[in-house]
């Protein structure tokens, strides 16, 4: 490789290392929403979950290890210096296997992860209680989820037949946040009375609520923008596998190791 090729193939590297530094900030940063996030359909997830907390200490492991990788190969790129390079190949590869590893558990195992989560939105209905004050965040973030998706129950409104404190009521009150009324459009938590109850007993047939469940909502929301998914998951593969094309062949082409190029403190 002449010289001319092999600077452009140099600078060209430390670029793709400065990119891929701030993909490992995004991802850092996307793990520290998961933990912080009390307001979306992940808090009930990660307060219910113990595998998605791990989940989320895993991304900000993986976002500073990216980083890190970023750091040394610019380091390595910029400097020549063929043992960083080497590092940075094998450390690229073991993501990439990790990666698609991770993927298809997740493809395989999703049959397992729908009925964990059934059983984690079954719980929380069941105990759903607006006087819970230890449980109000974890409340509200279902409050929201059933609001923003327009939907009640996981699999329908008749889910919340087991909530307690309905059951107590004869079922003459109904989740507001459910409500496909207008005029619990300012009322979107706790729980809402019927105007009118037959014999002061009632079903979830009787309630004014979104007939979707939940769960038909996020796999709906799923499918529109799987294409984006899938296509954010392909661009990160093709950024690794250029940078593993890139460093190696940068490593092979530095005939000697010059270690003062290594800068100094």
């Amino acid at each position: 490789m002449g010289s001319g090729c092999l600077k452009v193939t140099k600078y060209f590297l430390f670029l793709f290392n400065l990119l891929f530094l701030i993909l490992g900030a995004v991802i850092l940063g996307f793990g520290i929403w998961i933990l912080a996030d009390k307001t979306s359909f992940i808090a009930v997830l990660q307060m219910s979950s113990p595998s998605l907390k791990t989940g989320a200490y895993v991304l900000i492991g993986v976002g500073a290890l990216t980083m890190l990788m970023g750091f040394l190969g610019c380091l390595g790129a910029v400097n020549e210096i063929r043992c960083l390079l080497g590092l940075y190949f094998t450390c690229l590869m073991v993501i990439l296997i990790t990666q698609v590893a991770a993927g298809l558990v997740i493809y395989f195992q999703k049959e397992t992860l729908k009925e964990e989560l059934s059983h984690i939105v079954g719980s929380l209905i069941k105990n759903y209680d607006p006087s819970n004050d230890d449980e109000r965040n974890l409340q509200d973030a279902w409050d929201y989820v059933q609001t923003q998706i327009a939907c009640c129950g996981w699999t329908g409104a008749k889910d919340w037949e087991n909530n307690e404190i309905l059951i107590n009521q004869s079922m003459t009150a109904y989740p507001c946040s459910c409500s496909n009324s207008s005029k619990d459009f300012q009322v979107d938590s706790g729980f809402c009375n019927l105007d009118v109850a037959v014999n002061g007993t009632a079903t979830y047939a009787d309630w004014p609520v979104h007939e979707q469940g939940c769960m038909d909502g996020v796999e709906r929301w799923l499918k529109d923008n799987l294409g984006v998914i899938l296509g954010v998951c392909t661009g990160v593969a093709v950024i690794e596998l250029l940078g593993m094309i890139l460093s190696i062949s940068l490593c092979k082409n530095i005939h000697s190791e010059d270690y003062t190029k290594v800068p100094k403190s």
